[in-house]
């Protein structure tokens, strides 16, 4: 079967699809990324997953000889507060050392990373919550951006402006290869995003339920349950808004929040150990876990490239419709 689909996004990673697997914080290890590049799209694994360099070159090395020669890349976390820049510019090199050919990057401005990595001839994207920061990637030189909306799990930003509107805006104002995330959980919203300008869709929340996904079974049920309702926002007050799944911490950290406590009162709630324990323990209730709204898309646990086929197979049904509304006689 020929491709449904030829993009820059598709060109630009040499993949079946114009999906990328965003970075999913302590999930998106080897194994998962691997798979994702064996279905035809492209995965990241998350650096800032990892205590040390040694464990990000094993993982690395690890991927490569179970992705069948197909691409990966490695996620990038900068956030300010979160991670130094000693250690960011030390993953980086790692990263030119172990050729690795694709990035994903977030947070901070990548600027001063760039000339190692484009001389390396390493491709970065860059995930931004709102247009405005993705025209000032564009000028700084990445090779994509990535625009995701109010409906993503993780940071949405402060502007909370919807996938949509973001796609259409972003793709009027954007030369460079456009990815849009936030909300897609089909091969519907591909085709839309498509639509709307974007050429391709980056996916997290909707991938949470695979099998390749290591957390445990509790947690995946729990996402299986859920409808498109059970997110909310919290950490506004930090100016790092985030959506995440609505348990007994979210309702904690916004009580907190409403009474005008700082960091200190809500790090032992949001801290990233926290969730990675509720990822082992299956208790889903005390922790502060990203999820977008396309939660209500995760229906069963089945192998990465399961959800892969369901998402061409939904494309192609959705062209479609679109062919039989078009009027032709």
């Amino acid at each position: 079967m020929s491709p449904l689909f030829a993009t820059r996004i598709t060109e630009m990673f040499g993949i079946r699809l114009p999906v990328l697997a965003g970075g999913l914080q302590w999930l998106a290890n080897a194994e998962y990324v691997a798979a994702a590049a064996r279905a035809g799209i492209c995965g990241f694994i998350t650096a800032a997953s990892y205590d040390d360099l040694g464990e990000i070159r094993a993982a690395i090395r690890r991927c490569r000889d179970l992705s069948e020669g197909k691409p990966f890349g490695i996620n990038v976390s900068m956030l300010p507060k979160l991670v130094q820049a000693e250690r960011t510019q030390a993953v980086f090199d790692l990263i030119v050392e172990e050729k690795v050919p694709f990035v994903e990057t977030s947070g901070r401005n990548p600027a001063p990373y760039l000339p190692a990595l484009k001389a390396a001839g390493i491709k970065v994207v860059h995930k931004v919550p709102a247009v405005k920061y993705a025209l000032k990637a564009e000028a700084e030189g990445v090779d994509a951006v990535a625009v995701v909306g109010a409906e993503c799990g993780g940071h949405p930003g402060m502007d909370m402006v919807g996938t949509m509107v973001q796609a259409n805006v972003a793709a009027a104002k954007l030369s460079i290869p456009l990815l849009v995330g936030g909300g897609i959980g089909t091969g519907a919203h591909l085709v839309a995003a498509l639509a709307l300008g974007a050429d391709g869709v980056v996916v997290g929340t909707r991938f949470l339920v695979a099998e390749e996904i290591w957390a445990h079974a509790d947690y995946k049920r729990r996402l299986i349950d859920a409808d498109e309702t059970e997110t909310t926002l919290i950490l506004s007050s930090l100016r790092n808004t985030a959506r995440v799944l609505r348990n007994q911490t979210s309702a904690t950290v916004q009580e907190l929040e409403a009474a005008g406590a700082g960091i200190d009162l809500l790090l032992p709630h949001i801290a990233g150990k926290v969730g990675r324990e509720a990822y082992r323990s299956g208790d889903w209730t005390r922790a502060a876990l990203s999820v977008g709204q396309s939660v209500a898309f995760a229906d069963r646990v089945e192998p990465l490239c399961a959800i892969i086929n369901r998402f061409e197979t939904e494309a192609r049904a959705a062209l479609a419709r679109l062919d039989g509304l078009s009027g032709k006689p």
